[in-house]
C-alpha cells in the first residue's frame, strides 16, 4: 500500500502543482483539518503537509497514529502546538527556506520604499499635485552607507544580509546563535547586542520567529533607544512588535516611519491608525508568497517526506524539536 500524504493546498495553484510533483509511489490526499474526511485520511496518513494550526492539538495526533511527519509550506510554525507534537513524537520542519528569497527582497523594498517616500510620491502624481523636483520639505534618502541591523540572522536574515551589500549598507545584527568571524566575514555583517542594534542603525530589519521569548520583544523601550531618523521593517510575525507601542512611537516622532508587511491582528481592523500615517507603508503579509516559490516549497516538502521514507532524519526541523 503507498504511504499516503495528506496535503492543505492554499488555492488553485497548490491544487495544480503538489499533484504534479508529489514522487511515484506516494498517494496525495486534498485535505482540509477538521472535516470528517481528512479525519479520515489522517488515520491512514503518515506525512501531513501544509500549514500551522491550532487544530493539531493532542487528540490530532491520536487520531493520526501513523504519522511520521508535519511538513510545513511556511517558515513560521508558530500556530504549531509544539508540545503536543513532542508528546507524540512527530518532528515538524519548516519549508526550508523555500520563500527566503521572496521575503528578503520584499524586506528590502520596503527599506527603499519608506526611505524615499514612494507612496506620498505616487500619491501626488496620482492625484495631481504634482511636486516634481520640490521635496525640500520632505526627508528622503539614499539606503548607500546606512547601517541596517538585522534581528534574527537565519536563512532569511543572511539573505537580506547580502543584498544589503549590493546597495553598499553596513550590516549588523544580533541574533540568539552568533555566527563565527568567518561566518560574519562571508555575509559583511558584525555581531552586536539587540539594545547596540537599536541605538546605533538607520534601518532596523526583523527576522526572528514568534515565540514566548520574541513576543513584543520590540516594545516602548526598545523603540526608544532607536534613533529619530530610523526606519523599522518587519516581515516576520506581527506580534514580535507590541504594535500599541510602535504606533505611538510614529506619532511622536520617536522613529520616521515603518514598513509591515505583518500586523498583531490579520487582517487588521479597519480603523488601525497606521492605516493614516504618511510614515508608514504597509503590505497584506504578502512578503513570501510569489510566482517562483510555489513549486519550491512543494519541493522541499516532497523531499523531506522522501528523505523520512528512506529511514533518513527530516531536514529542517524546528529548533524546539530537535534531539
Amino acid at each position: 500500500m503507498a504511504p499516503k500524504i495528506v496535503y492543505a493546498p492554499l488555492g488553485d495553484a497548490d491544487r495544480k502543482i503538489a499533484p504534479e510533483m508529489v514522487p511515484a509511489g506516494f498517494e496525495l490526499i486534498e485535505g482540509k483539518l477538521g472535516t470528517p474526511e481528512t479525519t479520515a485520511a489522517l488515520a491512514e496518513a503518515e506525512y501531513l503537509v501544509g500549514f500551522g494550526d491550532p487544530a493539531m492539538n493532542d487528540a490530532f495526533f491520536q487520531a493520526a497514529p501513523k504519522l511520521k511527519l508535519i511538513q510545513l509550506l511556511s517558515a513560521g510554525y508558530d500556530r504549531c502546538d509544539i508540545e503536543a507534537a513532542r508528546r507524540a513524537g512527530v518532528p515538524i520542519a519548516n519549508n526550508g527556506g523555500a520563500n527566503s528569497v521572496a521575503v528578503a527582497e520584499h524586506a528590502l523594498m520596503l527599506m527603499l520604499a519608506v526611505s524615499r517616500r514612494l507612496i506620498w510620491q505616487h500619491n501626488s502624481v496620482a492625484t495631481g499635485i504634482w511636486r516634481g523636483n520640490d521635496w525640500q520639505d520632505k526627508h528622503v534618502y539614499e539606503v548607500q552607507g546606512k547601517m541596517l541591523g538585522i534581528v534574527g540572522l537565519g536563512t532569511i536574515g543572511k539573505k537580506v544580509a547580502r543584498l544589503a551589500q549590493a546597495f553598499g549598507m553596513r550590516v549588523q545584527y544580533y541574533d540568539v546563535a552568533r555566527l563565527n568571524e568567518e561566518g560574519e566575514d562571508a555575509i559583511g555583517a558584525r555581531f552586536r547586542l539587540l539594545d547596540e542594534v537599536l541605538a546605533t542603525s538607520d534601518l532596523v530589519s526583523l527576522h526572528v520567529p514568534l515565540l514566548p521569548s520574541t513576543r513584543h520583544m520590540i516594545s516602548t523601550r526598545e523603540l526608544g533607544l532607536m534613533q529619530n531618523h530610523a526606519y523599522l521593517i518587519n516581515t516576520c510575525r506581527g506580534p514580535v512588535v507590541d504594535e500599541a507601542a510602535l504606533i505611538q512611537a510614529l506619532q511622536d516622532g520617536q522613529i520616521a516611519g515603518a514598513g509591515l508587511d505583518v500586523f498583531d491582528k490579520e487582517p487588521p481592523p479597519a480603523d488601525n491608525p497606521l492605516f493614516s500615517m504618511e510614515n508608514v507603508i504597509l503590505t497584506p503579509h504578502l512578503a513570501g508568497p510569489t510566482f517562483e516559490n510555489r513549486a519550491k516549497r512543494f519541493r522541499n516538502a516532497f523531499d523531506n517526506v522522501q528523505r523520512v521514507a528512506r529511514g533518513q532524519e527530516p531536514l529542517w526541523v524546528i529548533p524546539e524539536l530537535r534531539p
